[in-house]
């Protein structure tokens, strides 16, 4: 009987824990028309993270439409976009680079230093560019966002919903189709450096074109994802997942649902904005993350029940990781996990300005000021860093990585990284040549590390031996001294006892007395 109850507990316990897994929001939209496929808890507020890049690039892609500037204008690194934390592309202030690179560079690295590039570039400053943000917000119907920063990182009054980050999505596809394989580039290559997108749908799904990843401690793992099937085109969002495998395949659940009629289109209602607090996924994101994990996959196990009945053809071994193969078979979720990372060939991006480029250059400025007016005195152009030199001040946070090291890059919205591939070593003259630069640059250089540790502890010992020598001086000259008061001190007291013996002979010779005292 005891054990009875014990189990009864137990799955009560069970139920309580796939009830609030239910509170994860998502949502699944068609972009055609808008109607909702599927929704939970879509118009709760939430921390979005990097997926606030879409709104930075919905934004910029304004300007470029309205001729405010243009994708081969120069944008100049700031000091304040310089010292924004990882993910970043680590460019140095005063290096230039075209808005048409930076937002490749935004949709693929993601970095937060070329996000305020973007922003200053534009509107002159981040605060004003913030409020750019905020109105097409206002003017798309997103009641529920409100935007301070132009990259993600974590701020209490920067908050979304996965309702107003579909309408977003849907926004950008219809409004600027032109620019919709900005969304779809597996990998980016810089200088020598490839740099893969975080967005593990891609090549992995069958008709995944984008869009959007993001990730933060109080965010969790969130996204974006556009897939199109003949003439269907559905967008998902998942927020909150506690890694980036189970953010994977619960976004394939979703889409499952949607190509195999599971999911009924509803007319999307306009939704007012919601009160409350966007929930702090610190402990299932970065600490606790088992139990997040658990309770995640449990809603998702519940989602993919009614696919696991649908019919499927026979596949051969090497269609499991074919992605071509795997678009006439559903549900893929039931797969995706198990494929290999696809390859993609990478797009050349590079920093400087177009050749020939000879319009004007634009930073930060006085606030929605027009492009070419005077940068702020304390941002000036100066020699273009190599382009293959990106760099990060701390490595992205990988979803195999322990609670701590994740919780270490918490604010630099990193995905799971993907190690660069370097490119074949350059011909040998080449190479000597940049031998001779980096001695001569190494030469120009304060000395560093070990020679400089030598040169500090020479420097340390000369100041203690100066410092001993003076310290035995001093003491030496107060010996002599005391020395001297002593002898000084005798010799007196000598003289003291003659006189008084003088003058005690005196006394007793007074004719000597006469003669001694001439």
């Amino acid at each position: 009987m005891r054990l009875r109850l014990y189990g009864f507990i137990a799955a009560a316990i069970l139920l309580a824990v796939a009830g609030r897994a239910a509170a994860t929001p998502s949502l699944v939209i068609d972009v055609a028309t808008g109607d909702v496929l599927y929704e939970n808890e879509a118009t709760q507020p939430w921390y979005p993270a990097s997926l606030t890049k879409l709104m930075t690039v919905y934004v910029a892609l304004s300007a470029v439409r309205d001729h405010q500037i243009s994708l081969d204008t120069p944008l100049v690194v700031s000091r304040r976009a310089a010292s924004m934390p990882p993910s970043k592309m680590g460019f140095k202030p005063g290096t230039e680079v075209t808005l048409g690179n930076a937002l490749k560079m935004l949709m693929v690295k993601s970095p937060n230093d070329i996000a305020i590039t973007i922003a200053e570039g534009i509107a002159g400053s981040v605060e004003a560019f913030a409020d750019d943000m905020n109105a097409a917000a206002g003017r798309l119907g997103m009641t529920q966002s409100h935007f301070v920063n132009p990259n993600g990182l974590h701020n209490p009054d920067h908050y979304s919903s996965a309702h107003d980050l579909a309408v977003l999505g849907r926004a950008i596809y219809l409004t600027f189709p032109q620019y919709a394989d900005l969304f779809d580039i597996g990998a980016i290559r810089v200088g020598g450096q490839i740099i893969r997108n975080h967005n593990n749908m891609l090549g992995r799904y069958p008709g995944v074109d984008g869009m959007k990843t993001g990730f933060t401690c109080n965010a969790g793992f969130n996204l974006v994802a556009s897939a199109t099937r003949g003439n269907r085109h559905y967008i998902a969002v998942v927020l909150g997942a506690p890694n980036a495998q189970t953010r994977l395949v619960r976004t394939a659940v979703l889409f499952d649902r949607a190509f195999t009629g599971i999911d009924h289109p509803q007319p999307m209602e306009a939704e007012a904005a919601s009160g409350g607090t966007p929930e702090d996924m610190h402990n299932s994101a970065c600490r606790r993350r088992g139990h997040g994990v658990a309770v995640f996959q449990a809603e998702t196990d519940r989602l993919e029940e009614p696919l696991q009945t649908q019919s499927q053809r026979p596949q051969s071994p090497l269609g499991l990781f074919n992605a071509s193969a795997l678009a006439q078979e559903t549900p893929v979720a039931l797969r995706i996990a198990m494929m290999p990372e696809p390859s993609f060939d990478p797009e050349p991006v590079g920093i400087g300005p177009v050749a020939g480029y000879n319009g004007p250059i634009a930073g930060p400025r006085a606030p929605h000021t027009p492009v070419g007016t005077p940068l702020l005195a304390d941002v000036n152009p100066i020699a273009a860093t190599p382009a293959n030199e990106p760099s990060e001040d701390t490595p992205d946070a990988s979803d195999d990585h322990d609670a701590a090291k994740v919780a270490a890059t918490d604010e630099g919205d990193s995905d799971t990284p993907h190690p660069a591939k370097a490119e074949k070593p350059a011909k040998a003259k080449h190479a000597k040549a940049g031998k001779a630069k980096a001695y001569h640059e190494v030469a120009a250089k304060p000395a560093h590390g070990k020679h400089r540790l030598a040169k500090e502890s020479k420097a340390k010992k000369s100041r203690i031996a100066a410092h001993t020598s003076k310290t035995k001086s001093a003491k030496l000259s107060k010996s002599k001294l005391a020395k001297a008061k002593v002898a000084k001190s005798k010799t007196s007291k000598t003289a003291s006892k003659k006189i008084k013996s003088k003058k005690l002979a005196a006394k007793s010779h007074p004719k000597h007395a006469a003669s001694s005292d001439n």
